[in-house]
């Protein structure tokens, strides 16, 4: 449980593969050692990053997850709560696509789809039940700032962040007063893996930037961060740039 100080004792990580969840644990380690239950599927990745989390002082378990199984989520939250509560869960997973082949491509959509948002709603309610059942916890979404505004460089990317970002939103208001939390990160272009190759956007941030907002938005009870923080006041103005500007917008 989290203790008065705001120290975390149990993190779990869905998607615990991606850059910002690895660099979330790294960040709460450097106050304490904790258990970390690293759920993702099983691949060379997922052993490289558990043995370097044993190696800064967690505790980790494995458990699998696969985004494209429809059970899986129950069964990792099942798994991940096996030994015991958790107290901050991360929903880091999803993909990006390529705008070119999903506009032609229906196929490839409903498996961006399934993964970007499908995945995150199911994954989201069975964490919300196991928390309220235990009666206290934090959840954290990865959403975008994409999310915000599609654009037509990567709407279907974009809605799919829109939409997981609106259930989390009302999963919040749905969890007040039991004792679970929910934390939407918008976070803008992240220099990452997944973002490998792409060109920089503007107030391009990274992995350990998220991960430092994470911590200080679940220690300070927030619903909603920005990284970085620019980015909301950024967004705040494309939401209301007219549509024929907006389009024609390099970004």
């Amino acid at each position: 449980m989290i203790d008065a100080l705001g120290s975390v004792g149990s993190l779990l990580l869905v998607g615990g593969t991606s850059d910002i969840a690895v660099a979330t644990a790294h960040r709460y380690l450097q106050e304490r050692p904790l258990r970390v239950v690293l759920a993702a599927r099983d691949s060379a990745r997922r052993a490289t990053v558990a043995e370097e989390l044993r190696a800064a002082g967690a505790t980790v378990e494995v458990v699998d997850f696969d985004a494209e199984d429809p059970a899986s989520p129950e069964r990792m939250v099942a798994a991940a709560t096996a030994g015991g509560d958790v107290d901050v869960a991360v929903v880091a997973f999803g993909q990006l696509g390529e705008q070119e082949q999903l506009a032609h491509d229906p196929a490839a959509v409903a498996a961006l789809a399934r993964v970007n948002y499908v995945a995150p709603v199911v994954v989201g309610t069975v964490l919300a039940e196991r928390m309220r059942a235990q009666g206290h916890g934090s959840i954290v979404a990865l959403s975008s700032v994409a999310g915000e505004r599609a654009r037509a460089s990567n709407f279907v990317y974009g809605s799919t962040k829109a939409g997981i970002d609106a259930f989390y939103s009302g999963l919040a208001d749905s969890l007040a007063g039991s004792g679970v939390s929910v934390l939407v990160v918008r976070p803008g272009f992240v220099r990452s893996k997944m973002t490998e190759g792409l060109p920089d956007a503007p107030l391009a941030t990274t992995p350990e930037a998220v991960a430092e907002a994470i911590v200080t938005g679940v220690r300070k009870g927030r619903h909603t961060v920005w990284v970085p923080g620019a980015m909301r006041w950024v967004m705040s103005g494309l939401r209301h740039t007219p549509r024929a500007i907006f389009r024609k917008l390099p970004i």
